[in-house]
């Protein structure tokens, strides 16, 4: 009987399984077919399971970022986290690589700095009210951290009026008429220039100009005492951008300012670094920060050990002339410091602390404890004078050195009222007040700036006196003829130093005499 085959084949017919044909099949096969199927079934069984790995973790992150959303939508805001505590140790701010600094005028939204600035990079806080700054070079007033208006609209209730605010800003008129196109002051042909372009048949009052740096320094302090800076719309915005540019550009890697072709080159670098510190305290900007460093960075280097400053770096001797000016800018620096640390910010500047100490000790070491002066290289000895000028200035019609060691000992926290020595030196000073008269040697710049600050400091009658002499003597000797491009608003360099600063050297200081209303707080022991 013949057997019918179909392709079902017979349900009840016992036929193999898939496993035993499979062995069948491969018991026939080849051996390099075997091998084949393995590796192609090894290869698609793993590509299968890493797709459902991958299918399986994108749905993870689906879901998980898909119940963030729905969560936030339902909580409520979250609470203001906690503040934690403000240390007593300072925070150091972490390094800044220096900027350049353009011809830009920087409004407040250029600014990095953290702060609530008003108009013209000021603070907006009110600034009339009782003084609550304590930053040098930022006024006595209100107004937060630097207190200080723009020119023209300052707190003038410690003395100044509109006739010394009148002043300065004719001042500030005739150096920035006399800036020249690099933004430096030039001390010896400062008279090529009006308004940026040159000029034949300038004014005359010639300095050297080896110190275009230091009164470039002068001419910036100037603005910056009167509220302006490289901010905000006011007319001497580009100004003060050119001689902050200029200042940088100039700065070497030690953090010197200019060149070191004489030995007082280091009064250049004191002035420069007092303008560019105060920049960066008034403006909290990182165009002005790294340039600061770098010069407070040399003034310690130049410092001798355990005392003060002179000619050069850590030269062994000591004068009270440069160390001043030193003092000026390392307490403006110190005092960015500690309004930084009260206000819980990263600590913006490192100083030498000790140089503090240094300044002290070597007034004390100048100062006659018997009639208070303090002396330039000698215990109570007269101010230092150029050869030339000893007979024309003598140097028993100023007291330079004493002014500044009253100002010394109020930074050092000494209180005006109780001390015997400040006392004896305000006296000195109060007996020599500001005197115009070109003929008996009286007329010396430099003493009434300090001592104009050293006296601001003491208050009472002392200072009521000499602030008079200020308005008549300074500000009536002002010059107000012709225009801002020959010779209106400057003040003619009589005096000892008159030939070494010239003109913008005696403008530039005769401005911040009468910027001390609002430009320096009172530290203390004084009210006004």
């Amino acid at each position: 009987m013949r057997t019918h085959r179909t392709v079902y084949g017979d349900p009840w017919h016992n036929t193999p399984d898939f496993n035993e044909q499979l062995y069948v099949a491969l018991k026939q096969s080849p051996w390099w077919m075997v091998s084949i199927a393995i590796h192609v079934l090894v290869f698609v069984v793993a590509g299968f399971l890493y797709q459902q790995e991958a299918q399986a973790e994108i749905e993870k992150q689906v879901v998980i970022e898909t119940s963030d959303l729905r969560s936030d939508e339902t909580l409520e805001e979250p609470p203001e986290p906690l503040q934690p505590p403000v240390s007593d140790m300072p925070i150091e701010e972490p390094p800044i690589k220096d900027v350049e600094v353009s011809d830009h005028v920087e409004e407040d939204n250029d600014l990095p700095s953290d702060d609530t600035l008003g108009d013209d990079g000021m603070s907006d806080a009110p600034f009339k009210g009782p003084a609550n700054n304590n930053l040098i070079g930022w006024g006595g007033a209100a107004g937060g951290a630097y207190g200080r208006g723009e020119g023209g609209n300052q707190d003038l209730t410690t003395g100044g009026s509109q006739i010394t605010e009148r002043a300065v800003e004719d001042a500030l008129k005739w150096l920035a008429a006399h800036q020249s196109p690099g933004g430096q002051w030039e001390a010896a042909t400062f008279h090529r220039w009006c308004n940026g372009k040159p000029a034949a048949g300038g004014p005359d009052g010639a300095g050297k100009a080896h110190y275009d740096v230091g009164v470039t320094g002068l001419a910036l302090c100037a603005f910056l005492g009167a509220g302006y800076t490289n901010r905000g719309q006011h007319p001497f915005a580009k100004v003060v951008s050119k001689g902050l540019r200029y200042l940088k550009n100039v700065q070497d890697a030690e953090g010197c300012f200019g060149a070191r072709a004489t030995q007082h080159y280091i009064y250049n670098h004191a002035t420069a670094s007092l303008a560019m510190v105060e920049a960066y305290g008034m403006t909290g900007s990182p165009l002005f920060r790294g340039s600061a460093q770098k010069a407070l960075d040399f003034i310690a280097l130049a410092r001798n050990p355990y005392f003060a400053w002179r000619y050069g770096v850590r030269p062994g001797d000591n004068d009270s002339s440069v160390s001043g000016w030193m003092m000026m800018a390392l307490k403006s620096a110190k005092l960015v410091i500690e309004d930084a640390v009260r206000r819980g910010k990263p600590v913006p500047l490192v100083i030498d602390e000790e140089a503090f100490d240094g300044i002290l000790a070597w007034v004390d070491k100048m100062t006659d404890p018997d009639t208070g002066r303090v002396g330039y290289i000698q215990r109570g000895g007269m101010p230092a004078r150029p050869q030339e000028m000893l007979d024309r200035f003598p140097g028993d019609r100023s007291e330079s050195m004493t002014g500044v060691g009253v100002l010394a000992r109020v930074f050092a926290g000494q209180n005006p009222k109780a001390s015997e020595v400040i006392r004896k030196g305000a006296a000195l000073c109060a007996a020599l007040p500001p005197t115009w008269n070109p003929d008996d040697g009286s007329i010396d710049m430099y003493y009434w700036y300090y001592a104009t600050l050293a006296m601001f400091q003491v208050g009472g009658k002392p200072w009521a006196t000499w602030n008079a002499r200020l308005k008549t003597d300074i500000v009536d000797h002002q010059r107000q003829d012709t225009t801002y491009c020959l010779y209106k608003g400057s003040w003619d360099p009589i005096g000892p130093w008159g030939p070494d600063g010239g003109r913008v050297y005696s403008t530039a200081l005769m401005a911040m005499c009468l910027e001390v209303y609002y430009r320096y707080p009172v530290f203390v022991g004084t009210s006004r």
